[in-house]
């Protein structure tokens, strides 16, 4: 079996306040915390053993994590995307690892990017998911080998197609052999290998994906569960709703209440929030304390 990392230690700067009291992956997205959507996807995809690390808001993690998953806290301070890959070095074991950001909802083919990988004809420092832009569009810029040339504004050869991360990679062997004990991988591994003419490959994600990095791309992450279930809302046992409520397009999480009179639509009510029909399109994080979030691109895809 292909070990994984599920990294869950970010401080989910660009969703703050809502990650000031709950870390990013712990955040709904349907029935369930994000983090919990990637371990199952990875585990069945015949993946393991799942290392999960923590920094952030460790304590909002305890009783939440399935037991198959072995818990990594970097309790001094984070230690960056390749710095926590590295220290859990004595529980992934040696060779190729698949390294998932735990705020990314996605099914992809994991088999198919791990035989993308094993095919490489020379050694590869990784081999990163990533979903088809036009030239000189998206995160990354990819040759006809399929070998990754624009990375952050820099260039390292002829581009054919551009390209979103999605923050899914099989890191190889050799990758692993370039992990700094504190660090970022695309910034301290990926960019420093492609200078020196070493390959990072690409494996294409044609579905759809998301990054919950950004309250719009939360909200919609919700939405999109709820319409592939055919749902028109999920509301967890323990929400409250007043009895001129109705709840449309919506997720209501336990301990959440709904007073007033009215529609709720499109809207996220936290854990613990409370929120006053009608409302639409808004997150609820507390007390009557809402984010409002316009409907122009969601920012998934």
């Amino acid at each position: 079996m292909i070990p994984a990392m599920v990294l869950c230690a970010g401080f989910g700067t660009r969703l703050r306040p809502i990650t000031d009291s709950i870390p990013k992956p712990l955040l709904p997205v349907g029935d369930r915390a994000a983090f919990l959507h990637v371990v199952e996807w990875i585990e069945s995809a015949g993946f393991g053993p799942v290392v999960m690390n923590t920094h952030h808001r460790a304590d909002a993690f305890d009783g939440r994590v399935p037991r198959s998953v072995r818990l990594v806290h970097e309790a001094d301070r984070i230690l960056g995307t390749a710095g926590g890959l590295a220290n859990a070095a004595a529980i992934l074991g040696e060779g190729e690892v698949l390294v998932w950001n735990g705020d990314v909802a996605a099914q992809p083919d994991l088999g198919a990017l791990l035989g993308s990988h094993r095919k490489q004809l020379r050694p590869t420092v990784a081999s990163l998911l990533a979903a088809r832009r036009a030239c000189g569009e998206g995160t990354l810029g990819v040759d006809e080998s399929g070998g990754v040339v624009r990375l952050r504004g820099e260039t390292f050869g002829h581009e054919i197609s551009g390209a979103d991360f999605l923050g899914i990679q099989i890191v190889g062997e050799r990758g692993r052999e370039l992990l700094p004990i504190e660090g970022c991988l695309v910034g301290d591994v990926y960019l420093p290998a492609l200078r020196r003419g070493e390959r990072v490959a690409v494996a294409w994600h044609d579905g759809d994906w998301v990054d919950i990095g950004s309250p719009r791309a939360l909200l919609e992450a919700n939405l999109r569960w709820l319409r592939k279930r055919g749902l028109d809302a999920w509301i967890e046992p323990g929400a409250q709703l007043g009895p001129g409520v109705s709840v449309r397009e919506s997720v209501v999480c336990e301990g959440a209440s709904v007073s007033g009179s009215g529609a709720i639509e499109q809207c996220l009510v936290l854990p613990g929030a409370t929120v006053q029909a009608p409302a639409a399109r808004l997150i609820a994080l507390g007390a009557r304390q809402t984010i409002a979030v316009d409907s122009a691109s969601p920012g998934a895809r």
